[in-house]
């Protein structure tokens, strides 16, 4: 997407040509937030496969592998889908990525909250339907957005303290740089320096906010990618490790099978059984 930012509704006609369609698995360059009103949404992400129904929200952020499905039930489809670049509202959409890194998908309890959302839905697709449509103008009505998101997940307990791991600007400060420096092999005291401090202050921020080191953080990243790179490439597995600063192959797989509990090939293999 070259856009800053996107809209458009899927109807139950747009659901039959997804459907239609090819529909691998795939990355964005950009957010996308899916919130629905009517039908259902089958959603592979996070190396798992849900089925929701509405009303739902359900946010991607860039660079995550997902497939979304629009699904008609009894007739029906109703959905928008919003589609933006990072930077065009850079503070939210971190904070939705902390909130929803493993929790993509969440089914609204109240159809008070979804006629709200739906409400500042239309405005926004109304200002961006104009000849000249006013940016600003979108951006805050996108925030208005995200606060009753945020609003809806305080009242069903997904928190999980979010908003401690929100206000750490070290914290967020280490996620960038690790994001550039991941398939490196950089240790604890790289970032530490970076970050003009000690390798303990930053172990101690991250387990507090998510009881895990930095190396373990690390480590974490790197395999999210190997088994992205293991679903979308045919890159071997030696490939892949050497890819991401593992020398040795053994090393690779018993690190990749102790975090996730089977090989990589035992994993590619169970992917390809759930998306065929």
């Amino acid at each position: 997407m070259t856009e800053i930012f996107k809209m458009f509704c899927i109807t139950a006609a747009e659901s039959e040509k997804i459907m239609q369609s090819v529909n691998e698995p795939h990355a964005h360059n950009f957010e996308e937030l899916i919130i629905g009103n009517k039908g259902m949404l089958e959603h592979f992400i996070d190396f798992d496969s849900k089925l929701i129904e509405a009303p739902f929200i359900s946010f991607v952020t860039q660079g995550k592998i997902h497939r979304a499905k629009p699904l008609v039930k009894d007739g029906e489809c109703d959905m928008w889908v919003i589609r933006f670049k990072s930077e065009f509202i850079a503070e939210t959409t971190f904070s939705l990525y902390a909130s929803f890194h493993d929790k993509a998908n969440i089914s609204l309890q109240s159809n008070q909250c979804y006629e709200k959302l739906d409400m500042l839905c239309r405005i926004i697709f109304d200002e961006y339907s104009q000849e000249a449509p006013d940016l600003a103008v979108i951006k805050q009505l996108l925030s208005a957005l995200f606060t009753i998101i945020e609003s809806e997940r305080r009242k069903l307990n997904l928190n999980n303290d979010e908003s401690k791991k929100i206000q750490s600007s070290t914290f967020k400060n280490f996620l960038r740089l690790l994001e550039e420096h991941y398939k490196d092999s950089k240790d604890v005291n790289f970032y530490a320096d970076k970050l003009f401090m000690s390798s303990r202050n930053l172990n101690l921020i991250c387990q507090a906010i998510l009881q895990q080191s930095v190396s373990e953080i690390i480590e974490t990243r790197k395999l999210t990618e190997a088994k992205n790179l293991l679903m979308t490439t045919d890159m071997n597995v030696a490939a892949i490790g050497y890819e991401l600063g593992f020398n040795e192959k053994t090393y690779f797989t018993h690190a990749f099978k102790r975090k996730s509990g089977m090989t990589p090939t035992e994993f590619r293999d169970e992917m390809q059984k759930l998306l065929s």
